[in-house]
């Protein structure tokens, strides 16, 4: 056996007394697994902390040992599971960091092939179609169904929308359909993959488990029905293949629909009263890189809590940090406010810090994880002041403001107290519009006397193209606004949110998803 291999019984009378005293290493050692349990099954348990790299299962010493592509994301896991036991059929597992730091299966014996597993659970997590012979390679129980899923949610006190089913499906494979509806007094939907296995992938990590704490469940089954019919892209169904659907007779706008119908006056948001800074839900961070949507609540309860800050609002539920390290950034443009504003779009930013002697990187401290995470997969590679700006998790757990008496240029801000924070507010409607960055923006508090001459020239003095302008037709307070680019877009809401018309009246900038 290899020094860089684990030898189990050495393994074990290490790890008797104290376990938590090992050094973190991204070998971790995963004791009391089930019998029956697949390699597939156990790799998802990291998978959504980062990409797996190596397996080894221990078949009749329910052992095994995980490794993880780097220490940052083994630490992520076993940080998230300390506190939350995961579970394998039913049964709790538990994980440490193992005293070995790789882990290398060459002439094993005793053990399950790791590589096939691994190519499998990965394989889902890149979008690889090809996953079907590497289940059957593993030993897994290929599936027979079809590629739609039948969700029931149960208990529905909290805000489901199609939005947020689609957030947390797509992290299993390409979602290309989704219908919700009502039936037998109960909330469902039919959602359909572009594969089977993506299909059967998801219904095995989400059935049973809920978007939100205590409530919210998901019941999933697999449908009858081999191909789903979608008429109309609004917020009832949608079809992800087809832009070209119409919304609807008598529905409302895209822009309105943002609330689902179980969002009353009444509607209840469950506080986590554990740990502060600490969610027990799980969701996904980007381990796949920008293009995979992050899943808020997936493999466990989506969960809204309340920060340490009076009357402020989180949903965490994503393992990991919530300080972001932003790079190639224009120097002689950006600002610690011109981060504070778009970044703020997507979550509530305490701290901003740009480095003072590479003044094209800084740091942006948002609310929680998730916050932090929907950023990444928003904002990073997007184009801001001429250059494609990259976001990622920094290693730093917070910002710290400069000492009394340190050079910093006004380089470190410290918005923790800001009123400009969109989240603030318990079940606000701006957890549910969050969109991309697009070229058109959507205006609020727009003062009566304000007309749309006055906003184009706004928008133009700032050096905006105006493509188009057009006010809500119930509501003059609102419109919508259409720019040359979504660069310039992302310029003008830096430049406009919060533009002071006077008489302590401000506009409102956020991005829409509709276009004029």
């Amino acid at each position: 056996m290899s020094n860089s291999t684990p030898a189990t019984d050495n393994e074990k009378k290490k790890s008797k007394g104290k376990r938590s005293q090992c050094s973190p290493s991204r070998v971790l050692h995963i004791r009391q697994i089930p019998n029956g349990v697949t390699g597939a099954e156990v790799v998802s348990l990291g998978l959504p902390f980062g990409k797996v790299t190596n397996l080894l299962m221990l078949r009749g010493k329910g052992q095994a040992f995980l490794e993880m592509a780097s220490v940052d994301a083994a630490v992520s896991m076993v940080n998230y599971y300390t506190p939350a036991t995961p579970h394998l059929h039913n049964q709790p597992v538990y994980i440490q960091y193992s005293n070995y730091k790789e882990l290398r299966t060459d002439n094993q014996h005793n053990q399950a092939r790791p590589q096939p597993a691994l190519q499998c659970v990965n394989a889902v997590q890149h979008g690889n179609l090809g996953i079907t012979s590497a289940l059957a390679a593993e030993g897994g129980v290929l599936p027979s169904n079809g590629s739609v899923l039948r969700i029931v949610v149960e208990n529905v006190f909290c805000p489901v929308t199609l939005d947020i089913l689609y957030q947390i499906f797509s992290k299993f494979g390409f979602v290309l359909k989704i219908v919700m509806f009502h039936k037998n007094n109960q909330f469902q939907a039919l959602l359909q993959y572009a594969d089977a296995m993506h299909a059967y992938y998801a219904k095995m990590s989400l059935d049973g488990h809920c978007i939100y704490t205590g409530c919210c469940t998901l019941r999933i089954d697999f449908s009858k029905l081999t191909n789903l019919t979608v008429k109309y892209n609004n917020d009832k169904s949608r079809d992800f293949t087809r832009i070209d659907l119409p919304f609807g007779d008598g529905q409302r706008t895209m822009e309105a629909s943002l609330s689902t119908p179980f969002a009353t006056q009444n509607t209840i948001c469950p506080s986590y009263t554990g740990p502060p800074g600490f969610a027990p839900a799980l969701g996904f961070p980007q381990g796949a890189g920008p293009s995979v949507l992050p899943v808020p609540g997936a493999l466990g309860p989506f969960t809204v809590t309340t920060s340490a800050a009076p009357g402020h609002m989180t949903i965490p539920g994503i393992p990991g940090n919530s300080v972001l390290l932003v790079s190639n950034l224009n120097p002689e443009a950006i600002t610690p406010y011109g981060l504070f504003i778009l970044f703020g779009v997507y979550g509530d930013v305490h701290r901003v810090k740009i480095m003072f002697k590479k003044r094209g990187i800084a740091l942006v401290q948002m609310a929680d994880a998730t916050q932090a995470q929907l950023a990444i997969n928003y904002l990073n590679g997007q184009r801001l002041y001429g250059r494609v700006m990259h976001a990622t998790l920094s290693k730093y757990q917070t910002i710290q403001l400069p000492r009394e008496g340190q050079e910093d240029k006004g380089l470190t801000k410290d918005y923790s107290n800001s009123p400009l924070h969109r989240f603030k507010n318990p079940c606000s409607k701006n957890f549910q519009n969050i969109f991309p960055p697009s070229a058109t923006l959507h205006l609020s508090n727009i003062p009566p006397s304000v007309t749309v001459d006055d906003l184009k020239n706004l928008f133009t003095s700032k050096g905006s193209t105006v493509k188009g302008f057009k006010f809500f037709q119930k509501d003059c307070k609102m419109a919508l606004i259409q720019l040359g680019s979504v660069e310039e877009a992302v310029h003008a809401l830096i430049e406009l949110h919060n533009h002071d018309f006077g008489e302590n009246q401000h506009l409102r900038v956020s991005f829409s998803k509709s276009s004029i």
